[in-house]
């Protein structure tokens, strides 16, 4: 049953409530506390010069603690609003908790109090993708639809204005997951490979974080998972209601891809060469949405969305074709599984550019695979001589050697990348590591590269 946000809002009144973390999605939630009668304390470790400028509409209503030390002022916080990548066990956080504060999320609150049927995506690669495509059948089908979570506008704010009758579709990160104690009444998960393991401590930390998107599920909920992969098939014993599998190597499953088609209940609904968007992965991707819509959408505008979505930004986006080479923008792609699956769909061997942040991430599986994607790499960035070392390695056990070039700049990368293209190459930014070396995010990371291919 979920709650009367009447009650939220009587126990926020008057209470001394800290945000932390003050990135632009979290300045209307501060205006919200504020206007909800909180006392609002805002904290980050950055100086205010390097904060949005869009915290000035609140500067006058939220006391700020800022700079190296912005933690040691947590205690006396009646609540507390973490930021998701910021660890629950942080002993600043934890003491804060002793002395009596409550530790929450803008998610944990949105999913306690929202009135509308919620369905959530997770995974280590396609939840973007398959949000969205769940997101435009709902809106195709004619319904109301809110669309946020890691993607999309923050939708704490709107928790009052959303219907019983309202769909919300979340992209769920494990930050967010992690502390979560309420879960989605739909759930998606597309699949699970080592990812963030410089913020989580292994990988069972990780798979537990990706669970409570339907440990908390009741029965009358439904989760769709990827029979294909090992992690994801065995969550599916966890679910408390109906439970959905989705399959591009196994005929007998709810929804399969099979020689080039798409089947839900084993009638086909459209052939993979008819979509914009391609590659095995995206298949998978369509086959989780219709799973998660099937009861709301007919399978005629299944068809309809899949003919037509044209995929998402920063996802193997095409810029521009120069000189007869075909440039592509694949930056979300920060782990290894992620560029092999988006290079692999590629029609011919491709021209990438490799390197970033490292995640501690173990980048074999795509260098023992290089030899049949990839036609030449240049890395960069803090990754770049691990995956030196990973391509030399590959090159030992397969006898198959991949032109790799070293270059120090991101721009020099670019560079590089143009100089060994030529016509007929696909070229692509796929970097199989996260942006934070060079960048803030990945978006801030494909934006520049399509600005220098566009300088071209």
């Amino acid at each position: 049953m979920k709650r009367n946000f009447e009650e939220f809002k009587e126990n926020i009144r008057g209470k001394k409530v800290g945000v932390v973390g003050l990135g632009v999605s979290n300045v209307p939630l501060m205006r919200f506390l504020v206007d909800l009668g909180a006392q609002v304390y805002g904290f980050d470790q950055r100086e205010k010069e390097a904060l949005s400028k869009e915290l000035d509409a609140v500067k006058d209503h939220v006391k700020l603690h800022l700079g190296e030390d912005y933690l040691a002022h947590l205690k006396g916080m009646d609540v507390i609003f973490k930021t998701p990548g910021m660890r629950a066990d942080l002993k600043e956080l934890v003491e804060a908790e002793q002395a009596g504060a409550r530790i929450t999320s803008e998610m944990q609150e949105f999913l306690t109090y929202c009135q509308g049927k919620t369905i959530g995506v997770t995974g280590s690669d396609g939840k973007t993708t398959t949000t969205s495509v769940i997101g435009a059948l709902l809106q195709e089908a004619g319904c109301h639809v809110y669309v946020g979570g890691n993607i999309g506008t923050p939708l704490f704010t709107k928790v009052e204005e959303i219907k019983e009758e309202d769909f919300v579709v979340l992209e769920l990160s494990s930050f967010q997951l992690m502390t979560m104690t309420v879960s989605p009444d739909i759930a998606v998960v597309t699949n699970l490979t080592p990812n963030h393991l410089d913020v989580h401590k292994n990988m069972v930390e990780y798979m537990e974080a990706k669970k409570n998107i339907l440990r908390f599920q009741g029965s009358s909920s439904l989760l769709v998972v990827n029979e294909d992969n090992e992690i994801t098939r065995g969550f599916g014993s966890l679910g408390k209601g109906k439970v959905e599998y989705f399959s591009s190597q196994k005929e007998m499953e709810d929804a399969h891809f099979q020689g080039g088609s798409l089947y839900l209940r084993y009638e086909r609904l459209v052939d993979l060469k008819e979509m914009k968007v391609k590659g095995v992965h995206n298949a998978e991707n369509f086959l989780a949405a219709f799973l998660a819509v099937e009861e709301f959408v007919p399978k005629s505008i299944m068809r309809t969305v899949a003919l037509k979505f044209s995929g998402v930004k920063h996802r193997c986006q095409f810029i521009r074709e120069v000189d007869g080479v075909a440039y592509y923008n694949d930056s979300i792609a920060s782990s290894p599984t992620r560029t092999l699956a988006s290079i692999s769909a590629m029609e011919k061997k491709v021209k990438v550019i490799l390197g970033g942040y490292d995640k501690h991430l173990d980048f074999m599986p795509l260098t023992l695979k290089a030899k049949d994607y990839i036609q030449e790499a240049v890395v960069v960035g803090a990754t770049k001589e691990k995956l030196l070392r990973a391509f030399q390695e590959a090159e030992k056990i397969t006898g198959v050697k991949v032109p790799v070039h070293s270059v120090d700049t991101f721009e020099e990368a670019v560079d590089k990348l143009r100089e060994i293209s030529h016509p007929g190459d696909v070229a692509i930014l796929s970097p199989a590591c996260a942006s934070f070396d060079f960048f803030k995010n990945f978006e801030a990371r494909g934006d520049r590269f399509v600005e220098l291919v566009k300088e071209f």
